[in-house]
């Protein structure tokens, strides 16, 4: 049984079946504390009211990117703690994410293990 976790999680991504992917993933590391976002705005307002302690962000969304996203939280948080989503092929805007304040990177579609060892470094339980 894995330790249960206190830390807020927010997903962030515009597809319903793949926030519940990352929640159920992420619950058997042990986190159970989530708060959703299916867009940009939705992301910044959720940011502000909920004060998570990580976020999982989709690059790829409509309206605003995830890239932006990424700009709008760290301009509000520069220690924010945010992990980007994206499809295998999008290399150049991780790199972009990566120079812009994002901690790590996931790429889709990912092993269930992958997600709670990234989550689990980037709040420093590794």
């Amino acid at each position: 049984m894995a330790q249960i976790n206190e830390e807020k999680i927010l997903i962030v991504d515009d597809a319903m079946f793949m926030r519940y992917t990352i929640k159920k993933a992420l619950s058997n590391g042990g986190y159970f504390n989530f708060v959703e976002a299916g867009d940009v705005m939705e992301a910044v307002q959720q940011f502000n009211d909920e004060k998570p302690d990580i976020i999982t962000m989709d690059i790829t969304m409509p309206g605003k990117s995830g890239l932006e996203g990424l700009q709008e939280i760290i301009k509000i948080d520069p220690n924010a703690k945010i992990i980007m989503v994206s499809a295998a092929g999008q290399k150049p805007k991780v790199i972009e994410a990566l120079k812009g304040g994002a901690k790590h990177f996931i790429v889709k579609p990912f092993k269930e293990e992958d997600i709670i060892k990234i989550v689990n470094t980037v709040l420093g339980k590794v």
